[in-house]
């Protein structure tokens, strides 16, 4: 029998109640992973985990604002205390909005600014030393082809991911000494809440707005399943001499860009 990939570890997954936190925090607990669902959604996070716990596997369920330091704090307290220990970290949580800079207000870019990117540096800051002290460690940051390239009307979106992207690289430098890598996965279009609320946002028809997304070479958009296959690659032993990569997932989106 083989052994399963996270076996004897623990995840924290931020963004973990729905489409691809919640595929990945199911994927991990099958692959033997203790996990801790980090959301706002507490109906549904809570769901999440009493299906992995219904299935045999291990799975706690923490309301917290990752922006807040303190929830940070003790989303990582309870995980290790549950745990054990923290090896992996999904810093998954996001949101969109559709605007241009002129469009945009100026709360709605501190709100996307904050989920996108100031909880991947919190929730990051406190696993760290985790880590660290435990000999190292796996940090997967949930960046966006729109981190690479410029998407319209999504300017704080862009700006968002393109951090994330450059601060995955950054950690990786400073913290490989520590055995902890970090990297980032870049999704195409992924057939989740979230990009359906795109069409919305946007004033289009949702049936015509996911038909123009899975305009790329594999002729459709992803699903939350497919991208949570590349977190586990990253999370996993797997990955071993990979960090401070950006790993496009997007169906071939990106391949005739630049």
């Amino acid at each position: 029998m083989l052994r399963k990939q996270l076996h004897g570890k623990t995840a924290i997954i931020t963004g973990g109640a729905g489409g691809i936190g919640r595929a990945t925090a199911l994927l991990f607990a099958r692959e033997g992973a203790a996990v801790a669902i980090v959301d706002l959604n507490q109906s549904a996070g809570v769901e999440i985990a009493g299906e992995i716990s219904a299935a045999g596997g291990h799975a706690i369920f923490e309301r917290a604002d990752v922006t807040r330091p303190d929830d940070c704090q003790r989303v990582v307290d309870s995980t290790v205390n549950g745990f054990g220990g923290v090896h992996v970290l999904f810093n998954n949580a996001g949101i969109i909005r559709r605007a241009s800079v002129l469009d945009v207000t100026e709360d709605e870019w501190d709100e996307v600014m904050a989920i996108n990117v100031k909880s991947v540096f919190l929730m990051s800051r406190v696993v760290i030393p985790v880590m660290a002290k435990a000999g190292g460690g796996s940090i997967v940051n949930t960046a966006s082809g729109w981190g690479l390239v410029g998407g319209a009307r999504a300017a704080a979106y862009c700006a968002s991911k393109g951090a994330v992207v450059l601060l995955t690289k950054a950690m990786a430098i400073d913290h490989g000494g520590q055995k902890i890598r970090v990297n980032c996965i870049c999704p195409g279009d992924t057939d989740t809440a979230m990009l359906r609320s795109e069409a919305g946002q946007l004033g289009e028809a949702e049936d015509r707005f996911l038909s123009n997304a899975a305009k790329r070479p594999l002729g459709r958009v992803g699903t939350p399943e497919e991208i949570a296959q590349a977190a586990l690659y990253l999370a996993s032993d797997a990955s071993s001499f990979v960090t401070g990569t950006a790993l496009v997932v997007d169906g071939g989106g990106l391949a005739g860009s630049g």
